[in-house]
């Protein structure tokens, strides 16, 4: 877009082409992590899209002023360059992520049989909430849902790696797409961020689950809990109980499972603690 200003003589000037200011911020740029880019636009547009990892994201005006878009970097994508592209009407810019290669430790374990190939009985069980999750993630609410800070859902430290691949008797599984957190049985789990409950209810792998919607596609899963304080359609604020810990699903012990999804994207939770946490809420 071209802006012609009129000189106080009255004589029309050719301005420069307005641009789009990006920077951005992160823990660390590589696969798992939440990158917040910060957009200073001119003439105050009503929307901006950033087109990053083949996903259109919307962006949202900060509560500290200014638009912010959260680019989540999946946990597969390869090291490598980029390219990220923000539009804000006929306004353009662009700006170049440099993933750098990132090792995830691999466990090899020998279990029980049983734990590692559901029995035939289940499989169409599994097929149908794996659809559902799906449809989940595609379906995120079109405008922001939290504010604020996100804050962790249980005070216990995560002792399980987020990204960590697993063999089990010999057979590579999917790699663990959220952090473990070893909280005693009961205690009660809080909503990292305000969202609507789009999911609560069991789940063959992972127990009693609650999925909550932050908007803009950022969505939070809490899983194996023992028991539920929210139903499907309830909206929570941040700190809200939605339910306690426990041992649900496929699990050996009592623990949460915090995973996240940004656009599709698994991040590592404690990524979006280091970047939305309450040292820089944005």
């Amino acid at each position: 877009m071209i802006r012609w200003l009129a000189a106080a003589v009255g004589v029309a000037l050719l301005a420069q082409p307005e641009t789009l200011q990006v920077t951005s911020r992160a823990r660390a740029v590589q696969p798992g992590e939440l990158v917040v880019l910060s957009i200073a636009a001119p003439d105050g547009p009503a929307a901006i899209t950033v087109h990053a990892f083949g996903h259109d994201i919307a962006a949202y005006q900060s509560d500290e002023g200014g638009w912010r878009a959260l680019v989540g970097i999946d946990l597969d994508v390869k090291p490598g360059t980029y390219p990220v592209t923000v539009k804000a009407g006929s306004v353009h810019a662009s700006l170049d992520l440099a993933v750098r290669p990132r090792t995830f430790r691999t466990r090899t374990l020998t279990v029980d049989p049983a734990f590692v190939t559901p029995p035939e009985s289940e499989r169409e069980r599994i097929a149908s909430e794996a659809k559902l999750l799906e449809n989940v993630w595609r379906s995120s609410a079109a405008e922001r849902l939290w504010h604020g800070p996100f804050v962790r859902p249980v005070p216990q430290p995560a002792n399980s790696a987020f990204g960590t691949r697993s063999v089990f008797n010999g057979q590579p599984r999917n790699a663990h797409g959220g952090a473990d957190f070893l909280s005693p049985a009961g205690t009660p789990i809080l909503a990292p961020n305000a969202g609507r409950i789009v999911v609560a209810r069991p789940l063959y792998f992972s127990g009693n689950t609650v999925v909550i919607d932050h908007g803009l596609g950022i969505f939070s899963m809490l899983a194996h809990l023992s028991a539920f304080d929210v139903h499907e359609g309830d909206r929570v604020a941040a700190g809200d109980r939605v339910g306690r810990v426990g041992a649900t699903g496929r699990v050996t012990g009592p623990h949460l499972h915090w995973a996240v999804r940004a656009a599709g994207a698994r991040v590592d939770p404690l990524s979006v603690l280091d970047v939305l946490g309450s040292k820089s809420a944005g």
